[in-house]
């Protein structure tokens, strides 16, 4: 793309302010309050999130991924075991999220350590999907080579196949992550670029404190 177009891509941000007093004392509080209002939007996909992770060696990758439990105990996302973002989480179970509401100029960024839930939760969670998506899961090699997409529609089929006329099972190696972050970063776009950030950390006796950054 031409460098002078993206130089030209340019966007006032008219929000309300976003002070430290306005927050909520407890980060999760305030990603119900701004979550509320993008679901209440409208917007596509709003719990939609960038996750980052790298390997023990220091090389990052980034996906997005759904947000599907947020919570005093962390944010949740489910996936294959044996993809690429999960070998990352095994080996070096540190991530941060990121969810960007653009039209609303608003975004929130979550830092912490990363362990596996429990699996009678990642159960509970699978039963809850479609049984397309169930039977997707069987199915797919997640970040594995393909020869094709009929090699991938093939093996769906089997797998509808094998479990016709019954439930489909979750698999041992598809389940969920929980990041349990340390720093809980929330972010208001303002006028003149002067935008709003106030960054949650955990004190000594774990409560929450609330501080700005500069933009």
């Amino acid at each position: 793309m031409d460098p002078e177009r993206l130089a030209g891509l340019r966007r006032s941000y008219e929000a309300a302010p976003f002070d430290v007093a306005d927050a909520a004392p407890d980060p999760f509080v305030q990603f119900d309050r701004w979550f509320e209002e993008v679901a209440a939007a409208g917007f596509l996909d709003p719990n939609a999130a960038v996750l980052a992770t790298a390997t023990p060696d220091g090389r990052p990758s980034a996906r997005h991924v759904l947000v599907k439990g947020a919570g005093p105990d962390g944010f949740v996302l489910y996936t294959n075991y044996s993809s690429r973002k999960a070998a990352d989480l095994d080996a070096n179970p540190r991530a941060a999220l990121v969810l960007a509401w653009a039209p609303l100029g608003r975004q929130v960024v979550a830092e912490g350590a990363v362990e596996r839930v429990p699996a009678a939760q990642s159960d509970a969670y699978f039963a809850s999907r479609p049984r397309a998506s169930q039977l997707g899961a069987w199915a797919s090699p997640q970040s594995r080579e393909l020869g094709s997409r009929a090699e991938l529609e093939a093996a769906w089929q089997a797998a509808s196949d094998r479990f016709d006329g019954g439930p489909v099972p979750r698999p041992a190696h598809w389940g969920g992550y929980r990041l349990r972050p340390e720093r809980v970063e929330f972010w208001q776009g303002r006028p003149s670029r002067l935008h709003d950030r106030i960054a949650y950390v955990p004190g000594p006796d774990g409560a929450w404190t609330r501080h700005r950054l500069a933009p």
